[in-house]
C-alpha cells in the first residue's frame, strides 16, 4: 500500500459526503471513494431516462418473508453526492419520539450518559442547517392549493416544508434528474466540491470498494485501508488510519460482510447485528385525476406535509404533497383502486391526462424488521416482513390520502405499490454492544478504527424524510474524528500548535 492517507470515506452521499468534507475543512488528508460517476449541474438535465441509467442505481428488492405479496422496490442514488444529488430536499429534524425510539432500540446514549436526545444532536442540526441554507417553502403551486380543501375537510393541516434549496430554484421539477442550477443543495455542492476544487480534498469517483482491509496487529482487530476497483479497471489498495463506510444502507452491511467484520468479531453480538433491524420507511404515491390542469411534475416536488399522525398514537404517517412522478415512472408504477397495474388502454387514458393528475407521498414508521445479507452467489439480498401493526399503519396512510384527494375533487385515485427511498438501518448505533453493530461514535464494536457514517446506523426508522438527520450524524462523526479524542491520526487542535 503505497498510499497512505488519515481517512477514507467510502461513498458520498449525506453521510460521507459531510464527513469527507468537514474532515477535509479540518485539515486532514481524506480520500473519498464513489462507485459512481462525478456529475454536475453542468451534465444535468430533465431527461428521466438518461438520468435512471446515469446517476440511479438500478432498482433493487426487497422480498416479502411472508412470499404472499409483492416485493418492495427501493431506489437511491448512484453519482458523487449519492442521493443527496438527486432528492427533493426537504430538511426536517426528528421528533421526541424518534430519540426516544432510538434508545429503546439500542442503548443509545449521549456523551453524558443520558439517553441520547435532541442536545446531543441539535447542534450539528443547526450547523448543516446553516451551510445547507435551509429555508421554509410558502411558494405553492396549484397542484398543493388543489389538494388543500381535501385536508381541510378531513380536519388536517398542510403546512410549507423546509427545504435545502436557495433562490435559484426556478420549481423546474428536475430535482430527481439533479439539479441544473445548483439550488439544490446536495453535498455535492456544499460539502465536496469546496474542498474538492481548493485540492483539499481527493475524490475518486467510479470506484466502488471491494472491501475494508482489517488486521490484528496485536491489540485486536482494525482496519488498515480498503481495496478498491479503479476507473483503469485495477484493484487498488490504499492505507488510512480510519476508515469512514457510508455507501448508503443498501450497500454498507454488505461491504463490511464481504469485509469480514463478523468474523473479526468471533460472533459477537454486534457482528451478528449487521443487516439486521432495516427499516424501510415504507412509502406510496396516491394520485388524484382533476378536472383542472395540476402540472405536478412542474413544481420543487415536496412543497409541504401534513404532520397531523407523525405519532405512533397517531397514526404514524406523515403525508407529503405536491408531487407526481416523470412519466416513465408514472407509466409504469400506477395501480386501480385495487391495487392492480394499469395496462392497455387503460393506462393509455390515465397517461394522457397526464397533466391532470397531482399526488400526495405517504410514509410510515416501520419497526424495523427487515434484513439486508450477501447470498451463496455473492448478490446482495434484501427481505421485509411486516407485521399487523406496520400493515394497519400502511393501509391507514393510504385510506387518508385517497380521501383527500376524493374531498378535493379528484375525479378517480390511483396509486403505487409500497415502495422505499428512505431505507435505513442495518448498522445499528448504541451505547450496548449487544444490541448495536457501531457505538455512540459510528466506531464498529468488533473492529478499531472502522467507523460507519450513514443512514444505516439509525436504530430505528425517522418519521420524517431522514437525509438532514443523516447530515447532521455525519457532522457528529466528522467533529468527533476532527478532535483526535481517537488518537488514530493527528487532531485539528494539533495541527493547529504545529
Amino acid at each position: 500500500m503505497g498510499e497512505r492517507f488519515d481517512l477514507i470515506v467510502v461513498g458520498s452521499g449525506a453521510g460521507g459526503g459531510v464527513v469527507a468534507g468537514e474532515l477535509a475543512d479540518s485539515g486532514a488528508s481524506v480520500l473519498l471513494l464513489e462507485a459512481g460517476p462525478h456529475r454536475t449541474a453542468a451534465d444535468f438535465v430533465r431527461w428521466e431516462a438518461r438520468a435512471n441509467h446515469e446517476i440511479w442505481w438500478p432498482p433493487a428488492f426487497a422480498e416479502p418473508v411472508a412470499g404472499d405479496e409483492p416485493p418492495l422496490i427501493m431506489f437511491r442514488g448512484r453519482c458523487v453526492g449519492g442521493t443527496t444529488s438527486i432528492n427533493t430536499k426537504v430538511a426536517l429534524r426528528p421528533s421526541a419520539q424518534d430519540y426516544e425510539k432510538w434508545h429503546a432500540a439500542a442503548g443509545l446514549q449521549g456523551e453524558g450518559g443520558e439517553p441520547f436526545g435532541e442536545p446531543d444532536l441539535l447542534a450539528h442540526l443547526e450547523r448543516v442547517e446553516q451551510r445547507l441554507g435551509v429555508r421554509e417553502r410558502t411558494d405553492w403551486q396549484q397542484c398543493v392549493k388543489s389538494v388543500m380543501p381535501g385536508f381541510a375537510a378531513l380536519g388536517a393541516e398542510l403546512e410549507p416544508v423546509t427545504s435545502y434549496t436557495d433562490s435559484n430554484c426556478m420549481r423546474c421539477g428536475s430535482c430527481l434528474q439533479g439539479c441544473p442550477t445548483n439550488a439544490g443543495k446536495s453535498t455535492l455542492n456544499t460539502y465536496i466540491h469546496p474542498a474538492w476544487v481548493d485540492g483539499r480534498l481527493e475524490l475518486r469517483a467510479g470506484c466502488p470498494v471491494r472491501r475494508v482491509m482489517i488486521e490484528d496487529r496485536g491489540g485486536g482487530s482494525e482496519a488498515v485501508g480498503v481495496e478498491y476497483l479503479g476507473s483503469d479497471g485495477e484493484l487498488h489498495r490504499v492505507g488510512a488510519g480510519v476508515v469512514v463506510v457510508a455507501a448508503g444502507t443498501l450497500a454498507t452491511p454488505q461491504l463490511l460482510l464481504r469485509s469480514g467484520v463478523r468474523e473479526a468479531g468471533g460472533g459477537s453480538p454486534s457482528g451478528e447485528l449487521i443487516g439486521r433491524h432495516v427499516g424501510f420507511h415504507p412509502a406510496r404515491l396516491v394520485e388524484g385525476l382533476f378536472d383542472q390542469v395540476q402540472d405536478a411534475h412542474m413544481v420543487y416536488p415536496i412543497t409541504a406535509h401534513c404532520m397531523n399522525f407523525q405519532r405512533d398514537e397517531d397514526g404514524g404517517f406523515v403525508v407529503e404533497a405536491a408531487t407526481i412522478q416523470d412519466p416513465i415512472g408514472f407509466a409504469t408504477a400506477l395501480s386501480d383502486e385495487r391495487g392492480m397495474p394499469l395496462w392497455g388502454e387503460e393506462l393509455s387514458r390515465a397517461l394522457r391526462s397526464y397533466r391532470y393528475y397531482t399526488g400526495l407521498l405517504t410514509m410510515v414508521s416501520d419497526q424495523n424488521h427487515g434484513t439486508a445479507w450477501v447470498d451463496e452467489e455473492g448478490r446482495d439480498r434484501y427481505s421485509f416482513q411486516w407485521n399487523e401493526r406496520e400493515r394497519v399503519q400502511i393501509d391507514s396512510s393510504l385510506q387518508f390520502a385517497r380521501e383527500v384527494l376524493l374531498a378535493a375533487g379528484a375525479r378517480r385515485v390511483f396509486q403505487t405499490g409500497v415502495l422505499s427511498t428512505h431505507v435505513q438501518g442495518g448498522c445499528r448505533m448504541g451505547s450496548d454492544p449487544d444490541r448495536s453493530v457501531v457505538d455512540a461514535h459510528g466506531e464498529c464494536h468488533a473492529v478499531r478504527r472502522l467507523f460507519v457514517g450513514d443512514g444505516s446506523v439509525v436504530p430505528r426508522t425517522l418519521s420524517v424524510n431522514p437525509s438532514l438527520t443523516i447530515m447532521a450524524l455525519g457532522s457528529r462523526l466528522a467533529a468527533y474524528l476532527a478532535g483526535g479524542e481517537h488518537g488514530y491520526f493527528e487532531s485539528r487542535d494539533a495541527r493547529a500548535a504545529a
